[in-house]
């Protein structure tokens, strides 16, 4: 059996079923195996403006970071 006739096969036997327990349980399941996260509008707009400022230069790497914060921590 492929995947597409497995899903199918689960669709059409989940779309059977009105026991909502049953139903919640195999939700749990689901939501288990689920990588992705659900983010508010507010987080999404968020990422979209990070990607934007990373594209007009706006970071600092890593290491240079790493040498300010040491420079601030020296200045003490």
């Amino acid at each position: 059996m492929t995947t597409i006739e497995l899903k199918n096969l689960l669709i059409h036997r989940i779309s059977e079923i009105s026991d909502v327990s049953f139903l919640e349980a195999i939700r749990t399941i689901l939501d288990s195996k689920s990588n992705i996260l659900a983010l508010t509008a507010e987080q999404r707009d968020e990422i979209l403006v990070s990607k934007k400022e990373i594209e007009q230069g706006f970071y600092i790497e890593d290491t240079a970071l790493e040498k300010e914060i040491l420079g601030w921590l020296n200045a003490k």
